[in-house]
């Protein structure tokens, strides 16, 4: 789970919502490729990288619009170098999902990009 830092409490949430639905945690805050992967998570044949995003209030904008092409660019190359080290992990539907966390509500975005 994850240990600290600004977004220590919406990770948490994160990690516990995908927990109490039968997902299993492969790592948190794991870094591949130059980059952070916040959660890996498995169920099944399926393998998500989630992206955790929080924002209180709506001052600064909706957590979503944190995920731009540039972010997804290198979560897509973090999460190629992690699978390029587990070669049995290749034939899982992988997909990308963004956790937004506003004013301590998690909502979940499958197949987020």
């Amino acid at each position: 789970m994850p240990r600290r830092g600004s977004g220590y409490a919406a990770e948490r949430r994160a990690w516990w919502w995908y927990r109490l639905r039968g997902w299993r945690i492969l790592g948190a805050n794991v870094w591949a490729g130059g980059n952070e992967l916040d959660l890996i998570v498995r169920r099944g044949r399926t393998l998500r990288f989630v992206e955790v995003k929080e924002k209180n209030g709506s001052r600064f904008g909706d957590p979503l619009e944190m995920v731009n092409a540039e972010k997804q660019r290198r979560l897509r190359r973090a999460a190629a170098a992690w699978l390029g080290g587990r070669p049995e992990l290749a034939g899982l539907a992988v997909g990308f999902d963004v956790i937004a966390v506003r004013d301590g509500r998690v909502r979940r975005i499958p197949q987020a990009f």
